[in-house]
């Protein structure tokens, strides 16, 4: 299945979180789209309640399920709660971080920078998306790439910091320090929904 291209605000209302982080889409509607949204009483089985929570995460990092499942298949090898390594290496990710930075305002557009060869990790220039940030690792952006009106909207906009990021302004350029504690993602997944999902 390709990646969703269709409304972002629509797929936000179908899932029923913000998946931009904003909560702009479900201020003024908040039930499903369609023309039963409001009136709606839909009884979810197990395996909706599971296939929802899958969605959800899926569509929040804007991954196609091939690359979702791969990166889960990877998180289940791993030492420890399967689901929340998931969770972690989901927030490993390069063109996360570059959103979490606050490099760019959403993580499409992150995913453009990083693609386009704009940003650096330990100085050299990386151009794929989904590649996995290593605690230690600095991110940056290219000299010539600085001066774009993006990123410095972006900048400009930014809200926080997570605790797992160091950003120094002067040099613009960013830490990824630790991986990041569960209580530190979004209270909005039940991650072991997914895994559950998974081992059907």
């Amino acid at each position: 299945m390709a990646r969703y291209t269709g409304p972002k605000f629509k797929l936000s209302r179908r899932v029923g979180i913000s998946l931009s982080g904003t909560g702009k889409e479900l201020s003024k509607r908040p039930f499903p789209p369609g023309q039963h949204g409001p009136g709606q009483r839909r009884k979810i089985s197990g395996y909706g309640a599971q296939l929802l929570e899958k969605q959800k995460l899926r569509h929040m990092y804007g991954l196609s399920e091939k690359q979702f499942r791969n990166l889960f298949d990877k998180a289940s090898k791993m030492k420890g709660i399967s689901g929340e390594n998931f969770m972690f290496l989901l927030e490993s990710r390069l063109d996360n971080l570059v959103y979490r930075l606050g490099f760019a305002n959403s993580r499409p557009g992150a995913r453009q920078l990083v693609s386009h060869g704009h940003v650096t990790v330990n100085g050299k220039k990386v151009d794929i998306a989904s590649y996995l940030v290593t605690p230690g690792d600095v991110i940056g952006l290219r000299e010539r790439s600085r001066g774009l009106s993006s990123v410095k909207e972006a900048l400009a906009n930014r809200n926080h910091i997570a605790a797992y990021l160091e950003f120094d302004e002067s040099a613009l350029e960013g830490k990824y320090l630790r991986l990041p504690e569960r209580s530190e993602l979004s209270d909005d997944i039940d991650e072991k929904q997914i895994v559950e999902f998974y081992s059907r």
